[in-house]
């Protein structure tokens, strides 16, 4: 014992000078201890020693030297090689720092409860396995970085961060980096954090799930700045709780067998959003820009998810759907896939959404709470029929709307373009088009009232292209408010616009175009003593208003007009063209602040505004005859598709 101690004397009386680093090895772990700051180096009972406050038993230590390779602070590096994987551990951290390696897979157990010299530590991640993993546990914040690193764990997650404080998980830039996990194990995500987790960076990370979900958090997740592919997930793509925070990037997600990316709330009730997002828990989403591509096949999967309300405010944003329906014996419903889907409201001021369902019952945007759009441009498809299921659950799609109208609503699921209980708010700059098809499919409807002031609504539906309904339990009123922006609503089914309430145009410019009596272009309640307000705007309806209109501004009417054909509307100074639809009711009726006048067959050459079924585009136009029109008194269909109601 007496010749290790002279030994041990004296190789640390060689350790002098500057810039020199004294290198403990043990295992598979080196630790780097820089020469100017180790200070005195105690030997304790003949079998351990002490560096920089972290103790080392002889009998572990497999060498020591001295050298010149330089120690970044704060940061542990793991390279993996293979089968084997070494770590090297900066002495100012080591006393916080337990590592234990078992050929590839890497566990640490980070002590520390504060900043070690005013910061948290990294661990910065590189080389290639199929057979490795990296463990964290702690009680303190701290990053890991991934710098090139290929890591498979083929019996659990590949990164997995029992510390329940902040994670920030760093791509280096010019990096490509895969994650994989096994599949059969126990573990929530082939990426987990118990805490709270910050995707970021400028380099790209592929991310392949063979359990459960892709990415898991127990708290809040953010992604900014790098490339995230989401390559398969039997699970979520990205789940999370109390929020989900996209601030920049690129975010793509295919290959799941749920949902996109789900948000749920942590606790049993809702903070709200909080200021800087601070000890929030509220389920909400945040998408602020960057963009996400979203693919979801499986039936009645989501590709975007939120227990909150989800909010937009810039960004690109591509969600498909795929699936079917399903009978959930649970809640005894038919459910389907939507595109976006949020229990609570839904807010949308800037950004682009593109979002397409093909599956049966599917939809573009569904949610339980309010959809207000002040901005941005919102584009939905929806391709399916609807989904019915019988009474022993078994699921079948329907090709015909009167075939779906034998259905409860609980066993049954029609596709339509965007889908709420609360109110329906379109303003400002917004602009939303929806095009629906196959049986029962509706363009926009709301359980509660719509309301539009502004912006450009432009619905193709193969149903009710626009629907104000109302139950009891949401409050609403089933109205219809127009009093501002552009609106056309064609249906090739059934009404143009139908409130189960009262419908107020009071401006904007409104076209309607409704299939042939005795549904109509726009529709009210009348079976219910509610009527259709006419008190200003500019309004194009073919087929007709509904019958007991209260009409303020004066409507006119003429049956002698041609399908497919161009025409031009002058009121005052305002002058629209417009194209009459192939199919539909027999009455145009048109209203604007004085009496308008119609000419047809004009020449569409570019340069104002026009209404065609994609919407609003810019045209000027010549020629054209005038078109004789006569006063309207009120509607002549029937509303609702009920035979005989005038």
């Amino acid at each position: 014992m007496k010749k290790i101690y002279i030994c041990f004397v004296a190789f640390l009386l060689a350790v002098t000078a500057v810039g020199q680093t004294f290198n403990v090895q043990v295992g598979n772990v080196v630790y780097r201890f820089p020469a100017s700051r180790t200070g005195d180096m105690e030997f304790v009972d003949g079998n351990t020693f002490v560096v920089m406050g972290k103790s080392f038993a002889l009998a572990d230590v497999d060498a020591m030297s001295v050298n010149e390779v330089s120690v970044q602070d704060n940061n542990v590096v793991i390279s993996y090689n293979g089968g084997v994987a070494m770590v090297e551990v900066p002495g100012n951290v080591a006393r916080f720092v337990d590592v234990v390696v078992d050929g590839a897979h890497v566990n640490i157990t980070q002590s520390n409860t504060d900043a070690v010299d005013g910061d948290e530590i990294t661990y910065t991640l590189s080389g290639t396995t199929a057979d490795g993993g990296f463990f964290l546990s702690g009680a303190y914040k701290s990053t890991v970085r991934l710098a090139g690193l290929d890591l498979t764990n083929p019996v659990g997650a590949a990164l997995e961060i029992a510390n329940g404080k902040r994670i920030q998980l760093s791509v280096k830039k010019g990096t490509v980096n895969s994650l994989t996990d096994g599949s059969g194990g126990s573990q929530k995500g082939c990426v987990y954090s118990k805490g709270q987790l910050q995707i970021q960076g400028n380099g790209v990370l592929n991310v392949a799930g063979n359990t459960k979900h892709a990415i898991k958090s127990g708290d809040y997740i953010s992604v900014k700045n790098l490339t995230l592919n989401i390559t398969k997930a039997v699970g979520d793509g990205i789940s999370c709780n109390e929020y989900f925070l996209m601030e920049s990037g690129l975010l793509t997600i295919s290959g799941v067998g749920d949902d996109g990316i789900q948000c749920d709330l942590d606790g049993d009730s809702s903070t709200g959003e909080t200021v800087d997002h601070e000890d929030e828990d509220s389920g909400n989403m945040y998408i602020h820009g960057g963009t996400i591509n979203v693919s979801v096949t499986a039936d009645a999967a989501k590709g975007i998810k939120s227990e909150g309300t989800i909010k937009v405010y810039g960004g690109d944003i591509v969600v498909t759907t795929s699936g079917g329906g399903v009978w959930d014996s649970e809640d005894m419903k038919t459910k389907a896939a939507s595109c976006i889907d949020a229990d609570g409201d839904m807010y949308i001021s800037g950004g682009a959404l593109n979002l397409a369902s093909s599956g049966a019952g599917g939809k573009g945007i569904s949610g339980n709470g309010m959809f207000t759009a002040v901005g941005g441009a919102v584009v939905v498809s929806t391709s399916g029929n609807a989904v019915v299921a019988s009474s022993s659950g078994v699921v079948s799609t329907i090709t015909s709307s009167q075939q779906l109208d034998r259905y409860d609503s609980d066993y049954k699921s029609s596709p339509k373009g965007i889908k709420v209980d609360g109110a329906i708010l379109i303003s400002d700059s917004a602009v939303v088009s929806v095009t629906t098809a196959g049986a029962g499919g509706e363009g926009v409807e709301s359980k509660h009232s719509i309301e539009i002031t502004g912006g450009q609504l432009t619905v193709d539906a193969t149903d009710d292209a626009i629907n104000a309904s109302y139950e009891t339990s949401t409050g609403g009123t089933g109205d219809i408010n127009i009093s501002g922006g552009f609106v056309y609503a064609r249906s090739t089914g059934n009404d143009g616009m139908d409130s189960n309430g009262n419908c107020y145009i009071k401006g904007g410019v409104v076209y309607a175009i409704g299939s042939s009596q005795p549904e109509v272009a726009i529709d009210a309640n009348s079976e219910e003593q509610k009527k259709l307000y006419v008190t200003g705007g500019t309004i194009i309806a073919i087929g007709g208003l509904e019958n007991g209109s209260s009409l303020t501004q004066t409507c006119y009417q003429t049956s002698s007009w041609n399908r497919n054909t161009w025409y031009a509307m002058m009121v005052g100074n305002e002058t629209i063209a417009f194209c009459t639809p192939a199919s539909g009711g027999s009455t145009l009726v048109v209203s604007g602040t004085s009496q308008p006048t119609l000419k047809s067959g004009i020449t569409v050459n570019g340069g104002t505004e026009i209404f065609n079924g994609n919407g609003f585009v810019e045209a000027v136009f010549s020629g054209g005859s005038s078109v004789t029109l006569s006063s309207y008194s009120g509607g002549t269909g029937g509303g609702g598709g009920r035979p005989g109601w005038h």
